[in-house]
C-alpha cells in the first residue's frame, strides 16, 4: 500500500472521533504556521495528478502527509514521506509517477498564515454512500483549502464549503475565528 513512495506508511481511520484522538492536537498545533511547500504525485507523461498518493503539506518545517481511501477512510502522516525520492515499482504501469512542487489550486496558499484547523465531516440530509466521510479543511486569510475523500482518492477544493459539512474546530491562531 506504500504506493513506491519513500516512507509512505498508511495508516487509516474511520471517523471524526477516531482522527480527532489520533490527530487533533497536532492538528491544532500548525496554527500560526505558514504553508512553506508541498507536494504531490503526477505523470511525467502529461502532468496528470495522481489523486491515489498523498498529499504532502509543510508549515514552516512540520511536514504532514494527508491520504483518503476507500469511502471513509483517512490516514495522516507526520513527516515520514521523502519527497525528493523517486517514486519506484511502476515498470508495468505506462506512466511515470514523479514528485510535483506545482498545482494552481495549492500555489496560492503558499508563504500564507494557517488561522485554523478544522475537521469537516459530511452529513448530507438524504441518504449519501459518502456520508461520515471527514475532510481537513485548512483556513487561511484570504480563502479556504480542503482535502476531501473524492470516493477512494483525495480530492483538492478551495473556497467555502458545501452546507452539508459539520464543522469540527481544531485550532483557531491569532486573528482566526
Amino acid at each position: 500500500m506504500d504506493m513506491g513512495i519513500s516512507g509512505f506508511k498508511p495508516f487509516f481511520l474511520t471517523g471524526v472521533e477516531a482522527i480527532r484522538r489520533a490527530h487533533g492536537s497536532r492538528l491544532a498545533k500548525l496554527t500560526g504556521r505558514r504553508l512553506t511547500r508541498f507536494a504531490l504525485v503526477r505523470f511525467a507523461e502529461d502532468g496528470d495528478w495522481f489523486a491515489d498518493c498523498p498529499v504532502v503539506l509543510d508549515f514552516d518545517g512540520i511536514q504532514m502527509e494527508v491520504c483518503h481511501s476507500k469511502f471513509d477512510e483517512l490516514s495522516i502522516g507526520w513527516g515520514t514521506i521523502d519527497t525528493t525520492a523517486t517514486v519506484t515499482g511502476w515498470e508495468w504501469f505506462e506512466l511515470t509517477p514523479q514528485w510535483s512542487h506545482s498545482d494552481e489550486r495549492l500555489e496560492p496558499f503558499i508563504d500564507q498564515e494557517l488561522r485554523e484547523v478544522t475537521l469537516l465531516e459530511w452529513r448530507p440530509a438524504g441518504r449519501d454512500l459518502a456520508a461520515g466521510t471527514v475532510a481537513l479543511e485548512f483556513v487561511f486569510a484570504g480563502d479556504r483549502l480542503r482535502i476531501a475523500n473524492g470516493l477512494d482518492e483525495n480530492r483538492i477544493e478551495t473556497g467555502a464549503a458545501q452546507p452539508d459539512h459539520i464543522r469540527h474546530r481544531l485550532g483557531c491562531g491569532p486573528g482566526g475565528g
